[in-house]
This record gives structure tokens, sequence and C-alpha cells, in this order.
């Protein structure tokens, strides 16, 4: 008797270009599932992601464009049903940092607004759209699940940019609203929050940083890598903690533990 091969399942992944969202990519297509790669950028970068995903044994499309804008989630979703008949993880990667940091008192509403539509807006309502047509497509919806990636900036104070602090504080918020929302659906949400992670991102204050990792900044003297939060996701995505959602989990070498 022969039976039929097991369906993949198929996972979104939101800024999946490169650094974190690269290692999300790389750590779900190793557990297994096929992969729509939203980005705002096709590149070089992009086909590196494409070819490891594949080299993994995953089927990958991508869908260009910005999360801020609202009028492609219909289209981003309907990708991804359209490519692979079902849709069993969103993982809420994209997110921009402020262009410049400076004085919080110097803050513009056009600086404001770009990293809170992005970071917060977009990801709220593609987050309400997932939601809703995982609540509808008539599949079961145990075992499904909901990642936003914030930042330790969602409880820490910076305030050479603040605008960033506050996208990533209300990241946290949604994540635990949507996770009561959907909890009797069986679909868990999950917050993570990086700290100090070795990516494009944080070039730049690598050697400020870096020195603070040194002195002991957090516990783990270490730059995390994008793989500590590549791992995170497949963990949490593996249904192997089904008693909770909700929780916030840092990826931040003890970063945010408080110390006298």
């Amino acid at each position: 008797m022969t039976h039929a091969p097991q369906q993949r399942r198929v996972a979104v992944v939101t800024g999946g270009r490169r650094g974190i969202g690269r290692s999300i990519c790389y750590h779900l297509a190793e557990a297994g599932f096929d992969l729509l790669i939203n980005d705002i950028l096709t590149d070089a970068a992009l086909d590196e992601t494409l070819a490891g995903v594949r080299s993994r044994g995953a089927t990958a499309q991508v869908f260009s464009g910005s999360v801020a804008d609202v009028s492609l989630h219909k289209r981003l979703a309907d990708t991804a049903y359209d490519h692979f008949g079902r849709l069993d993880v969103l993982v809420n990667n994209a997110g921009i940092q402020v262009r410049n940091r400076g004085d919080l008192l110097d803050v513009t509403t056009e600086h404001f607004d770009e990293i809170l539509n992005t970071n917060l807006r977009g990801t709220f309502f593609l987050t309400q759209h997932i939601a809703g047509r995982m609540l509808s497509d008539g599949q079961p919806t145990e075992g499904r699940s909901i990642i936003v990636i914030s930042s330790s900036n969602a409880i820490m104070v910076s305030t050479e940019k603040g605008e960033y602090c506050i996208s990533k504080s209300g990241l946290s918020m949604t994540a635990k609203l949507f996770s009561v929302r959907l909890a009797e659906a069986g679909i868990g949400v999950f917050e993570i929050r990086p700290g100090l992670i070795r990516t494009d991102m944080t070039a730049a204050v690598r050697e400020q940083y870096g020195a603070l990792i040194e002195e002991g900044i957090s516990p783990i003297r270490r730059w995390g890598e994008p793989a500590d939060v590549g791992r995170t996701v497949k963990t949490l995505v593996s249904g192997d903690i089904p008693f909770a959602t909700g929780i916030s989990i840092n990826i931040d070498g003890g970063l945010m533990v408080p110390r006298l």
C-alpha cells in the first residue's frame, strides 16, 4: 500500500532577504517549510537567500513590496495560497531603523510616520489579514503560528531612536492582542525580542556596542548572530510548545535581565 507524500507546510517571512530574515528562512527550510519571501528589494542578496533555501530542500517564491503598503497585503496572501495551496506560519520580520540617530527633541513627523508605518502599522494590518485568512480558508487552524520580531527596544529606552522604540513597544502589544484573539483557534502568537545582533542594520554601531559587550553589557559577552533568532523561530513553529501563546522571548545574551 502506498501513501501520498505529506504536504509541506508553508511560511511567509517578511524582510527575508538578508540578516535575521535570511536565517529565519534557512531554519524554516530545514524544518520542512516551503517559503514565500517578502522584501522591498530584489538583488544579489535575495538571490543568495533563495539559493540557500532551495539547497535546503525547500521551494521558495518571492513577493516584492513594502509591508507598509497595506493595499498589497491581500495580494501577498493570495500569492502564498496560489503557489502553495496553504499558509501555516507568518513571520513578521520586516522593519526599518531610524535614518539618523539624534535628539528625541528633534524627531520629525515625517521620520516618525515612516518608522511607525512600516514597523507597526504595516505589521499590524498584515497580521490582521493573514489571521483572517487562516481562520476562513477551511483548513485546520490548530498548530499554525504567527511570530512577531520586535527588539530589546520594546522595553529598553534609546533616546537617540525614540520612534523606533515606540514602534517596537507597539509590536509587543500587537503580539499579545493577537495571541488572545487567536488562542481558541489554536494559532499560537509569539514575540521574539532580539538584542545586539550582528547584522547590516547594526554595522554603524558595531564598534560602540562591541566595546560595551566586552565590558559586560550582556552577561553572555558576544554579539548575537542571526542564527540565534532563526533557531528560536524554528522552535516556536515546531508545535513542541503547545501550551503557550503570547509569550515574549529575549534573544539577547541576558541583556534585558535586571542587574544591580
